[in-house]
């Protein structure tokens, strides 16, 4: 009977060791896919395109011709990569404000319905499954076609405005609204489901509270409590925002695809037509200088990390939020 209580103690610790030991293979079988995918996809890519943006590098992945900082010199000097670089901030300075604040008011909405709010996000967000492709030109072909019984030209036939040529028009620069309004419908679901979760993690009792202290439901309630206990979440949906404006390349390559005034073309008549990804696509792949189209990714990505990361973390997005 003495030793019964030592030989369960060995036997305790023998399952424990051997319960780790099948830790380790098991977390590697479902990790390691993983891990092998985003080296090959994402790290490797990514280092080899810092190496290639060193190279003289004309339809060739292997280089042997090293120019060191040529490529980026000579695309922060061209007028071409600089008008770019135009387009990314004009559509970022569109698009950002009008996502967040159409994502935020539709969050609030939600969040306030009392019955059929789960319907309700699910009808706001399945936009946000839609490939940007198909997106872009349903947008193109069905909405915006420049044709009379386009569903944009049909609706202002009945106030005897228009028809619009949206896509061809460059004065005014009807493609703008194509553009825009592409964006929004994709995005403001996915947004929305975010603004929601961070107003779900703001207690109610703090609403109580400044219903005590006299505030009105509204917009009182909204600037004293809601607004500031949303700092982190408008911070980082502002900063995501950002950064997929200064990424965009589906809508714009797409709309403009087989166009006089296409984001392809560069000509006179493309003003503000053509974003930093569609140029540094051209680059690389239309004429096959990947070392200078690298060197466009690494500088575009400085321009991210400068002014859409670095500022972010000096309003705070990370820290601790308090009541």
């Amino acid at each position: 009977m003495s030793g019964s209580p030592v030989g369960s103690k060995s036997s305790v610790r023998a399952r424990q060791a051997s319960r780790r030991r099948m830790r380790v293979p098991a977390f590697w079988l479902f990790v390691g896919p993983f891990l092998a995918g985003l080296m090959a996809f994402t790290f490797v890519p990514i280092g080899w395109g810092f190496v290639l943006s060193f190279f003289r590098a004309r339809a060739t992945a292997t280089p042997t011709q090293f120019v060191g900082l040529e490529n980026y010199l000579v695309l922060l000097t061209s007028s071409a990569f600089q008008q770019a670089l135009l387009t990314g901030v004009a559509f970022t300075i569109f698009i950002v404000p009008l996502s967040f604040a159409g994502a935020l008011g539709l969050a609030l909405m939600v969040h306030r319905l009392p019955v059929l709010s789960g319907a309700s996000r699910s009808v706001f967000f399945l936009p946000a499954a839609c490939s940007y492709v198909v997106g872009s030109l349903i947008w193109k072909m069905n909405i915006f076609n420049g044709l009379p019984f386009g569903l944009a030209n049909s609706v202002l036939a009945t106030f005897h405005i228009g028809p619009f040529a949206w896509v061809g028009t460059v004065n005014p620069p009807l493609y703008w609204v194509v553009l825009v309004t592409v964006r929004l419908w994709l995005q403001l679901g996915a947004f929305m489901i975010i603004f929601i979760a961070g107003l779900q993690e703001i207690p109610r009792p703090l609403y109580e509270a400044a219903a005590v202290d006299g505030a009105r439901p509204g917009w009182q309630t909204f600037r004293h409590v809601t607004w500031p206990l949303l700092r982190n979440t408008s911070v980082a949906v502002a900063l995501l925002l950002a950064i997929g404006a200064v990424q965009a390349f589906d809508e714009f390559y797409n709309i403009f695809a087989g166009l006089s005034t296409g984001a392809g073309q560069g000509t006179a008549g493309s003003f503000l037509v053509r974003p930093p990804m569609v140029y540094l696509f051209n680059v690389a792949f239309t004429d096959a200088d990947l070392g200078r189209g690298a060197a466009g990714t690494f500088i575009v990505t400085a321009i991210v990390v400068l002014f859409v990361i670095v500022p972010a973390r000096r309003l705070g997005f990370g820290r601790e939020q308090r009541a």
